[in-house]
């Protein structure tokens, strides 16, 4: 009887390949692989990553003008409001116009406002893994578009799209 001899490399492809089904892209446990679940979610919107330098707020918002100018019109309907809540300021190196907020389970658009100001923003709203009520991060640009102050806690209303 011979028996029949394959390279590891070979064995390890056929046996990853029973873990994911072809058609959906999603394991046999459910879950999707990072590539297609990131494809799946509504991303920020682009903008440059702030230099390896950047010190300061200006240096760390790198969205354009014309974007800002946009984000900053108030849409004509289709709002439902989602509530209000504590914002901190989140991540500076991380941009773009976005809200990570337990205020939504899954990642859509909104926009929201500042009181303070009466200014608001259209942005990118991300859940936040928090218990309701534990506040929210918001992006610099946005913070700066809306006019809130970077070193406070601002409250601000949050309209879902």
């Amino acid at each position: 009887m011979k028996t029949l001899t394959l390279p590891v490399s070979l064995l390890c492809v056929v046996a990853l390949a029973g873990c994911v089904d072809g058609l959906t892209g999603t394991s046999r446990t459910g879950s999707a692989p990072d590539d297609v679940a990131q494809q799946q979610r509504p991303q920020a919107r682009p903008a440059p990553k702030p230099p390896a330098n950047a010190r300061t707020a200006e240096a760390f918002d790198t969205v354009s003008l014309e974007d800002r100018k946009e984000a900053a019109k108030v849409p004509s309907g289709g709002e439902s409001r989602l509530g209000t809540t504590v914002a901190s300021l989140g991540d500076p190196a991380q941009s773009g116009l976005w809200m990570k907020t337990p205020l939504v389970k899954a990642a859509r658009k909104g926009r929201v406002v500042f009181p303070g100001s009466g200014k608001s923003a259209q942005v990118d709203l991300i859940p936040l893994d928090a218990a309701p009520g534990s506040g929210s991060q918001l992006s610099l640009s946005a913070m700066q578009l809306i006019e809130a102050p970077l070193t406070d806690l601002p409250k601000v209303e949050v309209y879902g799209s």
